[in-house]
């Protein structure tokens, strides 16, 4: 009974939640006629409104719309607020905060009402005058001195989501102790009507919002063009290979397509279905280079013109999805994040090396996720080797010590989802800069007679061959969140000792920060900030993580194996793949 008692309370609370938004006069017009179109629809109303839109460690991500637990204009007020107060107890309001959005609906409108909100708080606001990839508002922040930027993007999430990331003066996003502290002071802010805002035209009469553009892109396409190491074979073979790319109606056609060409790459076909900025996504259901279906149009493009390589960017530009002609069969292979951060790895440290040497100091950078042939990598060239939670920002926390502590020097860093950073211009993933690289890559290989995939199984006969695959469930609202946390404090508290075959050698728990050696017992922490997410070191280099997603509401099993060749690795993949899901099968 008292259960009972309980849900019929909080139910009390949503209804009175919503309630107060359609009478309390803060609100418009067109939110309170949403709110009414939901009437009499207890489960909508309770999802709108049970809880607050969770200001997390990397900002908000949420489906647009009205209540308390959407975006909306309300919503990205209140957590601009939160910002702002945190910003002033930092005395850094003189120094201003860079705004950046893309193709998404609502994404210039969130834009504008995040800057009128800081604004009004005395916080200059620079707006670039349209969508731009994420990574350039990460130099943008650094560019312009700001203490702190804003993202409106929701990714590669399907196309009624929008996010709001907020970035630190560093130009990464937010970590410890700015993460926790902004969202306190987002959580404090409990009142809508104290939430600041004002009008456009005052805010530019006041020089509070100033536009931004062409200035940055000139120095963003700079700093990219630094990061070039063979001009030589680009204009060698700039005339003769042939790329496919796809902006998925995204923000990276005009920044990617630049770099190509002032670089000297004159064959490059851009899928025209997907070319313009299109918050609905038309061509595909959502829009991530890691789907098969994101290339159907640029595969058969490529066909067409015997295209060498086939890119797609997301809609934020911070991830790339890449495939690939295999001269020998005429197919295209598709790399995945792993495949061609690895190949991306190896040529940069491998000419780097040949061109002007390594530092003794230098690192390569991963997440927890990311492929043990990373490892291979860094052991190979004699580089260190530095392991984060996911998420780039931890890669770009790594970046900020190196340069205030004076120790260590950044070669390269990537994440098994799509996402690589060459130089420091930036603290986020990307995608402008990989297109950039991959495409001299391409060049360099053709001069030496090769493909990108000969160089790609050139890698795995050098290294080993390694395989990483990831299986995930998506569990939506809120039973799927409690099933989500289910799963993971069943595996916390029954470890399994054998996964597919592989016996278990040691069991991380980063949220526990232990890590416990199956056949000795011994205990050692995992050096890492807590996090939820599980790991299971196998025998013969194979492994297995649990983690939820921090973007989607899905949980996700990452897993990795090691082959004696390519049709070994894909049959060891798919046999712990199965196991994996029998394991997912067994905890719904």
């Amino acid at each position: 009974m008292k259960h009972i008692r309980d849900r019929r309370y909080l139910f009390m609370e949503y209804l009175e939640k919503y309630r107060e938004w359609l009478e309390n006069p803060y609100f418009d017009e067109d939110t309170k006629a949403e709110l009414r179109e939901i009437a009499g629809d207890d489960s909508e109303i309770k999802e709108r409104f049970y809880k607050d839109l969770e200001f997390g460690t990397a900002g908000l991500r949420g489906i647009i719309g009205a209540g308390t637990n959407r975006l909306n204009i309300y919503t990205v007020r209140k957590a601009t607020q939160g910002l702002a107060n945190y910003i002033m107890k930092r005395n850094g309001q003189d120094r201003g905060v860079a705004i950046a959005y893309d193709s998404r609906r609502m994404s210039p409108e969130f834009a504008d009402e995040a800057a009128l909100c800081l604004a009004a708080n005395g916080i200059k606001a620079y707006v670039f005058e349209t969508l731009r990839p994420t990574p350039e508002l990460s130099y943008a922040v650094r560019a312009l001195g700001c203490i702190a930027g804003i993202n409106i993007t929701a990714s590669h999430n399907p196309p009624e989501y929008n996010g709001y990331k907020v970035y630190w003066e560093d130009g990464a996003q937010i970590t410890p102790p700015h993460d926790k502290g902004i969202m306190d002071e987002v959580k404090a802010v409990t009142d809508y009507n104290t939430v600041k805002t004002m009008g456009l035209a005052d805010a530019k009469a006041a020089g509070m919002y100033e536009v931004i553009g062409a200035q940055v892109d000139d120095g963003y396409i700079a700093e990219l063009k630094k990061q070039v190491i063979h001009q030589d074979a680009i204009d060698e073979m700039g005339s003769e290979l042939k790329i496919v790319y796809s902006p998925l109606h995204g923000t990276g056609n005009i920044p990617a397509r630049r770099i190509l060409k002032e670089l000297g790459f004159k064959n490059v076909y851009i899928v025209k279905e997907q070319e313009l900025p299109d918050g609905e996504f038309p061509t595909v259901s959502y829009p991530n280079p890691e789907a098969e279906e994101a290339f159907t149009l640029g595969l058969k493009l490529a066909r067409e013109v015997d295209a060498d390589l086939v890119l797609a960017t997301d809609p934020d530009a911070d991830r790339l999805g890449v495939y690939v002609k295999d001269a020998k069969s005429g197919e295209y292979k598709v790399l995945t994040g792993n495949m061609s951060g690895c190949l991306l790895a190896d040529y940069e440290l491998g000419q780097r090396k040949a061109a002007e040497g390594l530092p003794e100091d230098g690192y390569l950078i991963k997440t927890i996720v990311t492929s043990n042939m990373a490892d291979a990598i860094a052991k190979g060239y004699g580089v260190g080797l530095i392991e984060v939670l996911t998420g780039f920002k931890y890669i770009g926390q790594q970046i900020l010590g190196f340069e205030t502590t004076g120790k260590g020097k950044y070669l390269f860093g990537f994440e098994e989802s799509y996402g690589c950073l060459i130089g420091t211009h930036a603290r986020d993933k990307d995608a402008i800069v990989a297109t950039m690289a991959l495409c001299e890559a391409a060049a360099y290989y053709k001069t030496k007679g090769m493909t990108l995939w000969d160089a790609m199984v050139d890698m795995y006969e050098r290294y080993g061959y390694y395989k990483d695959s990831i299986q995930s469930i998506t569990l939506k609202g809120i039973e799927g969140l409690q099933k989500i946390q289910e799963i993971l404090e069943t595996l916390r508290k029954n470890p399994p000792m054998e996964v597919g075959g592989y016996r278990v050698l040691k069991a991380r728990d980063y949220e526990a920060d232990i890590i416990k050696d199956i056949t000795t017992g011994e205990v050692t922490p995992t050096g890492l900030p807590a996090s939820n997410v599980l790991y299971y070191d196998l025998t013969d280099d194979a492994w297995l993580c649990v983690r939820p997603s921090g973007t989607e509401p899905k949980v996700k099993f990452y897993y990795g194996i090691k082959g004696t060749s390519l049709e070994d690795a894909d049959e060891k993949s798919r046999m712990l793949g199965e196991e994996v899901l029998s394991m997912i099968n067994t905890m719904l």
